[in-house]
Protein backbone atom coordinates (compact mmCIF):
# COMPACT_ATOMS: atom_id res chain seq x y z
CA UNK A 1 0.00 0.00 0.00
CA UNK A 2 1.31 3.37 -0.91
CA UNK A 3 1.43 5.90 2.13
CA UNK A 4 1.79 9.34 1.02
CA UNK A 5 -0.06 11.06 4.20
CA UNK A 6 0.93 12.03 7.70
CA UNK A 7 -1.71 12.76 10.31
CA UNK A 8 -0.43 14.79 13.45
CA UNK A 9 -3.52 14.44 15.65
CA UNK A 10 -4.07 11.01 18.15
CA UNK A 11 -6.23 8.41 15.97
CA UNK A 12 -9.43 8.98 16.09
CA UNK A 13 -9.94 5.69 14.30
CA UNK A 14 -7.68 2.72 14.15
CA UNK A 15 -8.22 -0.23 11.60
CA UNK A 16 -5.21 -3.37 11.80
CA UNK A 17 -5.78 -5.70 9.28
CA UNK A 18 -9.73 -5.80 9.28
CA UNK A 19 -11.34 -7.85 7.68
CA UNK A 20 -15.17 -8.96 6.79
CA UNK A 21 -17.71 -11.45 5.07
CA UNK A 22 -20.70 -12.00 5.32
CA UNK A 23 -21.70 -15.92 6.00
CA UNK A 24 -20.03 -18.58 3.68
CA UNK A 25 -20.13 -15.33 0.78
CA UNK A 26 -16.62 -14.41 -0.49
CA UNK A 27 -15.06 -11.70 1.44
CA UNK A 28 -15.84 -8.08 1.62
CA UNK A 29 -13.20 -6.62 2.94
CA UNK A 30 -9.37 -8.03 3.54
CA UNK A 31 -6.40 -7.00 6.03
CA UNK A 32 -7.56 -3.47 5.80
CA UNK A 33 -5.26 -1.22 7.74
CA UNK A 34 -5.57 2.65 8.50
CA UNK A 35 -5.78 5.19 10.57
CA UNK A 36 -7.98 8.58 11.01
CA UNK A 37 -6.49 11.18 13.02
CA UNK A 38 -9.35 13.73 15.23
CA UNK A 39 -10.61 16.24 13.52
CA UNK A 40 -9.56 14.94 9.97
CA UNK A 41 -11.53 14.90 6.82
CA UNK A 42 -10.93 11.70 4.58
CA UNK A 43 -12.38 10.14 1.86
CA UNK A 44 -12.95 6.51 0.90
CA UNK A 45 -12.92 6.24 -2.57
CA UNK A 46 -13.13 2.98 -4.75
CA UNK A 47 -15.14 1.14 -7.47
CA UNK A 48 -18.72 -0.03 -6.50
CA UNK A 49 -18.94 -2.90 -4.67
CA UNK A 50 -15.58 -2.47 -3.12
CA UNK A 51 -16.74 -2.45 0.45
CA UNK A 52 -16.78 1.30 1.33
CA UNK A 53 -20.19 1.07 2.81
CA UNK A 54 -19.26 -2.01 4.63
CA UNK A 55 -16.55 -0.38 6.19
CA UNK A 56 -18.23 3.18 7.36
CA UNK A 57 -20.52 0.49 8.92
CA UNK A 58 -18.09 -0.72 10.87
CA UNK A 59 -16.58 2.45 12.27
CA UNK A 60 -20.08 3.49 13.15
CA UNK A 61 -20.15 -0.08 15.17
CA UNK A 62 -23.33 -0.99 13.30
CA UNK A 63 -20.99 -4.17 12.32
CA UNK A 64 -18.50 -6.20 13.82
CA UNK A 65 -15.26 -7.37 11.85
CA UNK A 66 -14.65 -11.19 11.33
CA UNK A 67 -11.09 -10.70 11.92
CA UNK A 68 -8.80 -7.75 12.81
CA UNK A 69 -8.86 -4.62 15.49
CA UNK A 70 -10.98 -1.64 14.80
CA UNK A 71 -11.09 0.93 17.40
CA UNK A 72 -13.21 4.33 17.92
CA UNK A 73 -11.73 6.81 20.32
CA UNK A 74 -9.35 3.68 21.55
CA UNK A 75 -12.65 1.49 22.09
CA UNK A 76 -14.63 -0.88 20.20
CA UNK A 77 -17.29 1.73 18.39
CA UNK A 78 -20.25 -0.37 20.39
CA UNK A 79 -18.69 0.52 23.53
CA UNK A 80 -17.09 4.15 22.92
CA UNK A 81 -20.85 4.97 21.59
CA UNK A 82 -21.87 4.88 24.92
CA UNK A 83 -19.21 7.19 26.24
CA UNK A 84 -18.04 10.82 24.88
CA UNK A 85 -17.77 9.79 21.09
CA UNK A 86 -20.94 10.75 19.65
CA UNK A 87 -21.17 9.33 15.96
CA UNK A 88 -23.81 9.95 13.47
CA UNK A 89 -24.40 8.95 9.88
CA UNK A 90 -25.62 10.16 6.73
CA UNK A 91 -26.89 7.50 4.45
CA UNK A 92 -27.52 7.74 0.71
CA UNK A 93 -31.31 8.58 0.82
CA UNK A 94 -32.50 10.88 3.61
CA UNK A 95 -34.96 8.45 4.91
CA UNK A 96 -37.39 11.04 6.39
CA UNK A 97 -40.60 10.64 8.42
CA UNK A 98 -43.24 10.88 6.01
CA UNK A 99 -45.95 12.66 8.91
CA UNK A 100 -43.38 14.58 10.77
CA UNK A 101 -42.40 18.15 9.80
CA UNK A 102 -38.09 18.90 9.07
CA UNK A 103 -38.28 20.30 12.37
CA UNK A 104 -39.46 16.71 14.14
CA UNK A 105 -37.33 14.95 12.05
CA UNK A 106 -34.14 16.76 13.76
CA UNK A 107 -35.33 16.19 16.82
CA UNK A 108 -35.32 11.95 16.38
CA UNK A 109 -32.29 11.69 17.51
CA UNK A 110 -32.44 13.78 20.32
CA UNK A 111 -35.76 11.81 21.26
CA UNK A 112 -33.89 9.00 20.95
CA UNK A 113 -31.06 9.51 23.70
CA UNK A 114 -33.84 10.71 25.59
CA UNK A 115 -33.11 13.99 25.98
CA UNK A 116 -35.45 16.37 27.70
CA UNK A 117 -37.49 17.93 25.50
CA UNK A 118 -36.95 21.03 26.91
CA UNK A 119 -33.32 21.19 26.04
CA UNK A 120 -34.11 20.17 21.66
CA UNK A 121 -34.72 24.02 20.67
CA UNK A 122 -31.59 25.07 20.82
CA UNK A 123 -29.50 22.58 19.28
CA UNK A 124 -32.64 22.20 16.66
CA UNK A 125 -31.59 25.63 15.91
CA UNK A 126 -28.86 25.58 15.39
CA UNK A 127 -28.80 22.75 13.26
CA UNK A 128 -30.86 24.61 10.82
CA UNK A 129 -28.70 27.40 10.56
CA UNK A 130 -25.87 25.16 10.49
CA UNK A 131 -27.38 23.48 6.90
CA UNK A 132 -29.09 27.17 5.91
CA UNK A 133 -33.13 25.83 6.61
CA UNK A 134 -35.02 28.98 7.34
CA UNK A 135 -38.14 28.67 9.67
CA UNK A 136 -40.67 28.36 6.98
CA UNK A 137 -38.97 25.45 5.97
CA UNK A 138 -38.72 23.68 9.20
CA UNK A 139 -42.50 23.83 9.35
CA UNK A 140 -42.71 21.95 6.20
CA UNK A 141 -42.81 18.15 5.45
CA UNK A 142 -40.60 16.39 3.36
CA UNK A 143 -43.34 15.55 0.46
CA UNK A 144 -42.88 19.79 0.47
CA UNK A 145 -39.14 19.66 -0.08
CA UNK A 146 -36.81 19.18 -2.84
CA UNK A 147 -34.54 16.21 -3.24
CA UNK A 148 -31.31 18.72 -2.17
CA UNK A 149 -33.47 20.37 0.75
CA UNK A 150 -34.35 16.27 2.12
CA UNK A 151 -30.63 15.96 2.32
CA UNK A 152 -30.30 19.55 4.22
CA UNK A 153 -32.12 17.63 6.85
CA UNK A 154 -30.85 15.04 6.66
CA UNK A 155 -27.84 16.55 7.44
CA UNK A 156 -29.03 18.47 10.27
CA UNK A 157 -30.53 15.59 12.06
CA UNK A 158 -27.18 14.17 12.02
CA UNK A 159 -25.44 17.47 13.32
CA UNK A 160 -28.21 18.31 15.68
CA UNK A 161 -26.24 16.05 18.86
CA UNK A 162 -22.92 17.53 18.25
CA UNK A 163 -21.44 14.69 16.83
CA UNK A 164 -17.12 14.08 17.30
CA UNK A 165 -17.78 11.63 14.34
CA UNK A 166 -19.50 12.16 10.87
CA UNK A 167 -19.68 9.08 8.49
CA UNK A 168 -21.27 9.88 5.37
CA UNK A 169 -22.48 6.86 3.05
CA UNK A 170 -22.51 8.63 -0.85
CA UNK A 171 -25.61 11.17 0.62
CA UNK A 172 -25.02 13.47 -2.44
CA UNK A 173 -24.73 10.63 -5.25
CA UNK A 174 -28.22 11.28 -6.29
CA UNK A 175 -28.37 14.74 -6.43
CA UNK A 176 -27.60 16.96 -10.04
CA UNK A 177 -23.81 18.09 -10.32
CA UNK A 178 -24.81 22.00 -9.03
CA UNK A 179 -26.50 20.92 -6.66
CA UNK A 180 -24.24 18.57 -5.46
CA UNK A 181 -21.16 20.81 -5.68
CA UNK A 182 -22.97 23.30 -3.54
CA UNK A 183 -23.68 20.57 -1.10
CA UNK A 184 -20.04 19.81 -0.94
CA UNK A 185 -19.10 23.53 -0.58
CA UNK A 186 -21.34 23.74 2.48
CA UNK A 187 -20.08 20.64 4.17
CA UNK A 188 -16.74 22.05 4.11
CA UNK A 189 -17.72 25.03 6.06
CA UNK A 190 -19.48 23.13 8.46
CA UNK A 191 -16.98 20.83 9.25
CA UNK A 192 -14.46 23.64 9.46
CA UNK A 193 -17.06 25.22 12.03
CA UNK A 194 -17.36 21.94 14.14
CA UNK A 195 -14.49 20.18 13.61
CA UNK A 196 -16.10 16.61 13.57
CA UNK A 197 -14.15 13.68 12.13
CA UNK A 198 -15.44 13.03 9.03
CA UNK A 199 -15.36 10.11 6.74
CA UNK A 200 -16.73 10.73 2.99
CA UNK A 201 -17.49 7.13 1.13
CA UNK A 202 -18.15 8.19 -2.78
CA UNK A 203 -16.81 6.82 -6.05
CA UNK A 204 -16.68 10.12 -7.54
CA UNK A 205 -13.35 11.69 -7.86
CA UNK A 206 -13.84 15.24 -8.22
CA UNK A 207 -16.26 15.21 -5.01
CA UNK A 208 -13.22 12.97 -3.08
CA UNK A 209 -10.83 15.89 -3.84
CA UNK A 210 -12.71 19.04 -2.80
CA UNK A 211 -13.70 17.63 0.19
CA UNK A 212 -10.92 15.77 2.04
CA UNK A 213 -7.51 16.45 3.54
CA UNK A 214 -6.76 12.47 2.27
CA UNK A 215 -8.39 9.81 -0.21
CA UNK A 216 -8.21 6.27 0.94
CA UNK A 217 -8.13 4.46 -2.54
CA UNK A 218 -10.00 1.09 -2.35
CA UNK A 219 -9.47 -1.86 -4.72
CA UNK A 220 -12.30 -4.21 -5.60
CA UNK A 221 -13.52 -7.00 -3.51
CA UNK A 222 -11.97 -8.02 -0.82
CA UNK A 223 -11.42 -4.41 -0.48
CA UNK A 224 -8.15 -3.37 0.75
CA UNK A 225 -6.63 0.15 0.48
CA UNK A 226 -4.35 0.63 -2.05
CA UNK A 227 -3.05 4.37 -1.45
CA UNK A 228 -3.42 6.94 1.22
CA UNK A 229 -3.13 10.28 -0.64
CA UNK A 230 -2.79 13.94 0.87
CA UNK A 231 -4.87 16.47 -0.60
CA UNK A 232 -2.81 19.56 -0.45
CA UNK A 233 -5.11 22.39 -0.74
CA UNK A 234 -5.64 24.88 2.61
CA UNK A 235 -9.38 25.66 3.84
CA UNK A 236 -11.59 27.35 3.19
CA UNK A 237 -12.65 25.79 -0.08
CA UNK A 238 -14.73 27.44 -2.74
CA UNK A 239 -15.75 26.41 -6.27
CA UNK A 240 -12.37 28.27 -7.67
CA UNK A 241 -10.91 25.62 -6.59
CA UNK A 242 -12.26 23.34 -8.70
CA UNK A 243 -10.70 25.39 -11.81
CA UNK A 244 -7.12 25.01 -10.37
CA UNK A 245 -4.54 23.08 -12.69
CA UNK A 246 -3.38 21.02 -9.53
CA UNK A 247 -6.98 20.03 -8.37
CA UNK A 248 -7.39 18.76 -12.11
CA UNK A 249 -4.15 16.89 -11.84
CA UNK A 250 -4.78 15.55 -8.35
CA UNK A 251 -8.41 14.02 -9.82
CA UNK A 252 -6.90 12.80 -13.10
CA UNK A 253 -4.02 11.23 -10.99
CA UNK A 254 -7.22 9.08 -8.70
CA UNK A 255 -9.01 8.32 -11.68
CA UNK A 256 -5.89 6.75 -13.32
CA UNK A 257 -5.73 4.59 -9.75
CA UNK A 258 -9.59 4.17 -9.40
CA UNK A 259 -9.09 2.04 -13.07
CA UNK A 260 -6.21 0.17 -12.32
CA UNK A 261 -7.53 -0.93 -8.77
CA UNK A 262 -10.63 -1.79 -10.87
CA UNK A 263 -9.45 -4.54 -13.17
Amino acid sequence: MEQIAEVSQPPQIVVDQVGMRFGDAAPVLADVTTEIASGEFVALLGPSGCGKSTLLRLFAGLLQPNSGRLTLAGKPPQQARKTETRVAFVFQDPTLLPWRTVTDNIRLPLELQKQPRSTHAEPISSALELIGLTAADARKRPRKLSGGMRMRVSLARALVTDPKVLLLDEPFAALDDVLRQQLNEDLVRIWQQKQWTGVFVTHNVSEAVFLSQRVLVMSTRPGRIMADVRIPFGYPRGPELRAEPEFARLTVELSQRLREVAR
